[in-house]
Formats: C-alpha cells, sequence, structure tokens
C-alpha cells in the first residue's frame, strides 16, 4: 500500500506515523518546512470539553497518546494536565454548558459544571463578578506543539516514511481507485492521496477536483509577563462569551489570545501577516484583565504572531474519503494539534479498512454542507 500525505504538519506526520506503523509505504510532500502552517503556532490545548459528540470522542480517542508520548517517542513534549476552565457570561451559555457537561460525562469525560466561585478553586485570581457559571475537566491540558510535531517526524521516519520538504504539490489525478500525485515536476503514483494541508486543504482538494468548504482564518496569540506570576496550576482559561483565553507558559509568564473582531475574512496563507496588530493585542490583555487579575497595566507583551485556523463553516473537520484515492483529514478550525493522534489513526482505518471503527466520523463527511439540513456547530470555539 503506497499514500502520499500532503502536509507536514500536526494531523499530515501523525498520519505518517500511524500508516507506516501499520506497514504503508508512506511519502510526506510539504511544500515548506514541518509545522510552518499552522502547528508551529499553536496553543497546544488538549482538551475533552467540546459541544458536540464526536469532538468529545476524537478528544478521548486521542488522550492514549498524549498520555504516553515521552514513553513512545522518547521526546519529553511538556505535557501537563492543568485543565480546561470555561466561563460563561450570559445565563444561555451557562445552560448550554450545562448540558455540554452532561454529554460529556455520559462518553467519558470527567468534566464538572462549577458555579464561578468554587471555579476559583482552579484559578485563584479569577474574577468571578462578570460570570454565571464554569465547567472544568482534569483530563484536559496543554502540550508544546513544536516537539510533539518533531516526536511524531523521528517516529515516522523510523517506522518508514519518506519526509520532503519543500515538495509543493501542483496536480492530484484519481484513477480508478488510485491516484497520481504531481510533486515538483514528479509523477507518483499511489493507492492514496491523504489531504492533511491544513490552511491549503481547500487549494488540494481543488487539484482533485472536489469543492471543500475550508477557509483559512488569522489568528492572533501574545507571550506576557503578567503584573503577578501565572502559576503552572492554573488551566487554560476561556471566556467564552467574549471569545478570549489564556494559560501559563514557563516561568510565570503567560499565553493570550482570542478573536474578537466581527469581520473575519478568509486570508492567503501564502501571503498574510505573521505578526500581531497592537489594537488586537491592547484588547487582548483588557479581556485577560477581566477575567483574572493576574493581568493590568503594568502587564508588558514578550513577542507575539498570528497564525491560521482552517475553519469549516461547522467548525468540524472533515474526515472521510473524499473521492476514490484521495482522503481529506482537515478544517479543524483550531482543534487539529489535539485531535491528531485519532485523526491519524482513522486515516489509516480508511486506508486499510474503508471505514473508521476507532470514532464514528459519519457525520464529518463534507457531504453535510451539500444540503438545506441545519448544521450542528461546535459552540466551543475560541
Amino acid at each position: 500500500m503506497k499514500v502520499i500525505v500532503i502536509g507536514g504538519g500536526i494531523v499530515g506526520l501523525a498520519s505518517a506515523y500511524f500508516l507506516a506503523r501499520r506497514g504503508a509505504e508512506v511519502i510526506v510532500c510539504e511544500k515548506g518546512s514541518l509545522g510552518g502552517g499552522s502547528t508551529e503556532r499553536a496553543a497546544g490545548g488538549i482538551r475533552t470539553q467540546f459541544s458536540t459528540p464526536v469532538n468529545v470522542d476524537l478528544s478521548l480517542a486521542s488522550l492514549p497518546t498524549w498520555r504516553s508520548f515521552e514513553e513512545t517517542f522518547g521526546v519529553d513534549i511538556a505535557y501537563r494536565r492543568a485543565g480546561y476552565l470555561f466561563l460563561a457570561r450570559d445565563e444561555s451559555t451557562a445552560s448550554a454548558f450545562e448540558a455540554s457537561v452532561e454529554m460529556q460525562n455520559e462518553r467519558g469525560a470527567r468534566s464538572e459544571f462549577l458555579a464561578p466561585e468554587a471555579a476559583r478553586a482552579h484559578c485563584p485570581s479569577l474574577r468571578t463578578e462578570p460570570f454565571s457559571a464554569a465547567t472544568f475537566s482534569p483530563l484536559d491540558g496543554f502540550a508544546d506543539p513544536h516537539l510533539a510535531l518533531q516526536g511524531f517526524a523521528a517516529g515516522a521516519t523510523e517506522a518508514g516514511a519518506d519526509i520532503r520538504t519543500k515538495t509543493a504539490v501542483t496536480d492530484i489525478i484519481p484513477d480508478s481507485g488510485s491516484v497520481c500525485v504531481v510533486a515538483d515536476g514528479t509523477r507518483i503514483d499511489a493507492d492514496f492521496a491523504v489531504n492533511a494541508a491544513g490552511p491549503w486543504a481547500e487549494r488540494v482538494g481543488t487539484l482533485a477536483g472536489l469543492d471543500l468548504p475550508i477557509a483559512p482564518k488569522r489568528r492572533q496569540m501574545l507571550v506576557v509577563d503578567p503584573e503577578r506570576s501565572v502559576p503552572e496550576t492554573v488551566p487554560l482559561t476561556i471566556d467564552l462569551d467574549r471569545a478570549s483565553y489564556f494559560r501559563p507558559e514557563r516561568d510565570g509568564t503567560a499565553l493570550v489570545g482570542g478573536h474578537f473582531a466581527v469581520e473575519d475574512p478568509d486570508r492567503d496563507p501564502d501571503a498574510y501577516s505573521q505578526s500581531f496588530d497592537l489594537d488586537w493585542a491592547v484588547e487582548a490583555l483588557e479581556r485577560a484583565a477581566d477575567v483574572a487579575d493576574y493581568f493590568g497595566p503594568a502587564s508588558e507583551i514578550r513577542r507575539g504572531w498570528a497564525g491560521l485556523y482552517a475553519v469549516t463553516p461547522d467548525h468540524h473537520p472533515i474526515i472521510e474519503e473524499s473521492t476514490p484515492g484521495c482522503i481529506t483529514a482537515a478544517g479543524f478550525s483550531g482543534h487539529g494539534f489535539q485531535h491528531a493522534p485519532a485523526t491519524g489513526q482513522i486515516v489509516t482505518e480508511l486506508v486499510f479498512e474503508g471505514s473508521a471503527s476507532l470514532v464514528d466520523i459519519s457525520n464529518l463527511g463534507s457531504e453535510r454542507f451539500d444540503g438545506d439540513d441545519g448544521l450542528t456547530h461546535e459552540r466551543n470555539v475560541a
């Protein structure tokens, strides 16, 4: 079995790893450098607190890989299970939280619904006054995306995968169940091509004659010296109604992010600003200060950057065999890092068995965007 994986981010390399371990001949084609799309600019969150069953299931199926990562790959990815703390201002959001927690627990996630005062046990400097409810799960946490990417890359190479950087795919030709990929002018015949191109996934799909509604959206992040050090035990904290979040980084610093603008235009993944906007940074710090008193006027920005989410209309990925020989694993809407282990295994199942058994992905096909039926949206998005 020969498989071409298009995209050298975390989803592509996780797929390459599990495919190669299963015995496939794997070639990874990355147009730039490994992780140069979204992975190297990710916050590294790993959580089970989603609002839809399939996203919870993808998280739970990924957790065993994250927990055993150092043992399996020999790489310490700075995995910390400090939890996620979701905060609701509006009563409607609080009501949705309560329903989500019930669903999450039914599926095996250990989240809990909390009053704001109880949430302070997890985030001692939380300003409780603006909030009506919270949820917390001890299964959640975060890790270093760069180190995880390197672990998957080394594991895939050791398993026999051929990883090629600066190798752009320029054409995909499905052919009676197999596929021909043209990369840097060279034709490569294979049984399958896997589109794991993240923000470029729509363009890659077009090469195979597919119309994939995956839009590159710009998101920004800061590394901040707060007024008061943020302990490493503080969870990744999300003010969902104001689309703001922060988490502890190293030595008391914090990552601060969020998307606040009403307009959210598509971006050209080959030509967008990777620097943060000053006006956005000021607002991001103000919003963080409204959540917890770690932040205030004396907080200082160390550095910042912008990256891309690959977003679908319902904030769920497309994972399917889109046309014979062409598998899509993209559109994770900011959740690709944490769901990469499960996705890599599902891609492997699609290649070798023709269907997925690890997680029920029947609702993740691109045909869901064809009709007039209402989509089920993931609500817990920051």
